[in-house]
């Protein structure tokens, strides 16, 4: 057999009373999932979270309510290992809680919910808290909203980072020692896109305050070409004569996860700008790949779309696991190994980046027009619809 297939030799010990995080995975990660996780840690720490990767962050399931935006997320954006993420607004919208000093408890996933809706309280699986943090959170969000700041068309990232900015703010006066995951992305400049705005209780009191004239919308299209930005750049911000690199850290699956991949395309299929795709490609999931969801889908099948460059699918690592096990792990182990990194501030950047992208969109575009494609007639007679839509005859 080769030396590749026999890269490492399983030689266990026994544990010791103490042990480090890094020893522990690296020396007790053996087999499974578990090795899965160690390569993951490894390759971070070896090679994304160095100077010259932008590392893009996608999140889905119920990780903010658990807290992981204030211990885990907030502390890898303070150290300059997330440049931008994608997330769903129920992520967004939980963080909020711990911003403004709201209360969430641990409890067990066996309680009597007709019991808990009696007292007013709400139910994550083993989380429990009371209806008023809705609430509260609720007439926070709706006050804030109507302020003149926010009566316009706005992509999410300016809207995240305007609602990290008075998250911020209220932390201040609270005196919160550890800021939110909105907060401390505000801080740092990392914007935060959300794949469907309208999908959480930010965007249900968005819609309210529509009903009442609200002026504020939230652009899509503004955090496409925004988001596919960020990725085109990643060439170009490598250390010294260094090619940059673009790596997906991705958690859970859903919209978030295909917003991230999307870039790729959106730059080589649509634009027409050449690209090869990320140079990394990191996920942690409990969905399976046969089941033909996004959710589940592979680094390799990844490779068809143009979403992850063939070269490099050595960098690219599945883990099937419980994400609330996982990124803690991982984080402890980053932070361990590897010296913070510079802020790339990206949100301060967006205008410029989507200049750079919509001129050489256009300048290809007329490339395109001096040299026109050949469009080959389709295969059966066509006609069409009384709109001009052409079906194709049986």
């Amino acid at each position: 057999m080769s030396q590749k297939i026999l890269s490492r030799k399983i030689a266990p010990s026994p544990m010791p009373a103490e042990i480090s995080v890094v020893d522990l995975i690296d020396n007790y990660f053996t087999a499974y999932n578990s090795a899965r996780l160690r390569e993951i840690c490894q390759l971070l720490s070896r090679e994304v979270m160095q100077e010259g990767v932008t590392v893009g962050l996608s999140l889905s399931g119920a990780m903010t309510p658990a807290g992981f935006g204030v211990s885990v997320l907030a502390p890898l954006i303070r150290n300059g290992f997330i440049d931008w993420i994608i997330s769903t607004g129920a992520n967004l919208y939980h963080d909020m809680h711990y911003g403004l000093g709201l209360d969430l408890y641990a409890s067990n996933p066996f309680v009597d919910d007709v019991k808990l809706r009696q007292e007013g309280r709400i139910r994550i699986y083993d989380i429990v808290f009371g209806y008023d943090v809705l609430l509260e959170t609720d007439a926070f969000i709706r006050e804030l909203l109507r302020a003149e700041a926010f009566q316009k068309r706005m992509g999410t990232a300016e809207f995240h980072y305007l609602l990290g900015k008075y998250v911020y703010e209220v932390e201040q006066q609270l005196g919160v020692k550890n800021p939110s995951l909105l907060s401390m992305a505000y801080q740092c400049g990392v914007p935060i896109y959300t794949s469907s705005p309208g999908d959480s209780s930010i965007g249900m009191n968005v819609a309210a305050l529509a009903l009442e004239g609200s002026k504020l919308i939230l652009d899509p299209s503004m955090d496409v070409n925004e988001t596919a930005a960020i990725a085109y750049s990643a060439r170009e911000s490598g250390v010294s004569d260094v090619e940059g690199k673009s790596a997906a850290l991705i958690i859970g699956g859903g919209s978030p996860k295909n917003f991230l991949l999307q870039t790729q395309p959106q730059i080589h299929e649509v634009l027409g700008l050449e690209e090869r795709g990320h140079d990394y490609f990191i996920q942690v999931t409990d969905a399976r790949p046969d089941t033909g969801g996004l959710s589940g889908a592979t680094p390799a099948e990844a490779v068809s779309w143009g979403k992850v460059d063939p070269e490099e699918l050595p960098n690219t690592v599945v883990c099937y696991t419980d994400s609330t096990i996982a990124l803690p792990i991982m984080t402890a182990y980053v932070i361990n190994q590897c010296a913070p990194r510079p802020l790339k501030r990206l949100y301060d950047r967006r205008d410029q980046l989507v200049e750079k992208l919509r001129h050489d969109y256009l300048a290809a575009l007329a490339r395109s027009v001096e040299q026109p494609v050949e469009v080959k007639a389709p295969r059966q007679p066509v006609s069409t619809y009384p709109c001009g839509t052409p079906i194709r005859s049986r």
